[in-house]
């Protein structure tokens, strides 16, 4: 008797819920408390919570550009959501480097995207100095899509064992 594997795509929806809600909310926290251009210090010369707003892609890429370009970029943010998403439920049987880095690249999409239609911008409020280099501002989203990525690398610079394992085989 051949018993499927419990699927895990709950706990992968959960960790997305999770990160959005933390996304949205320290979004309003900061909206709320910090003025434009404000910030408070938490490790001097290291790190600060700012209130920024961003009008392009990450790092303010094509903030200056035509009302096109930034259409271009919903849709295509709207499309990479959908494959994301897509991508997270085919492979939702189990927890992976792959299926987790979805689980976060997921809700940073969708909370970048919802700010952008919703406000016409994001917020970004987490101002990094390491020694005399200045990290553009960044927020929840921000990091868990850029962590999801990080994990994607991982995993594609990690040996496959089910593919040695196949070799093997036909061996």
């Amino acid at each position: 008797m051949n018993i499927a594997p419990p699927r895990r795509l709950p706990w992968l929806l959960l960790i997305s819920a999770i990160i959005f809600v933390a996304d949205r909310l320290s979004k309003k926290w900061i909206e709320a408390h910090i003025a434009i251009g404000g910030a408070i210090p938490v490790i001097p010369r290291v790190l600060r919570i700012t209130h920024w707003t961003n009008e392009g892609a990450a790092f303010s890429l094509f903030a200056d550009s035509p009302h096109a370009v930034h259409a271009a970029l919903i849709g295509f943010n709207c499309i990479a959501l959908v494959a994301v998403f897509v991508a997270m439920i085919r492979l939702g049987n189990r927890f992976t480097f792959t299926t987790v880095a979805l689980a976060l690249i997921f809700p940073g999409a969708l909370g970048n995207l919802h700010d952008r239609l919703a406000y016409g911008s994001v917020t970004d409020f987490i101002e990094v100095h390491i020694f005399s280099y200045h990290w553009p501002d960044f927020n929840v989203a921000d990091s868990a899509i850029v962590t999801g990525a990080c994990l994607l690398l991982l995993d594609s610079l990690l040996p496959k064992r089910h593919a040695e394992a196949e070799a093997s085989l036909q061996s």
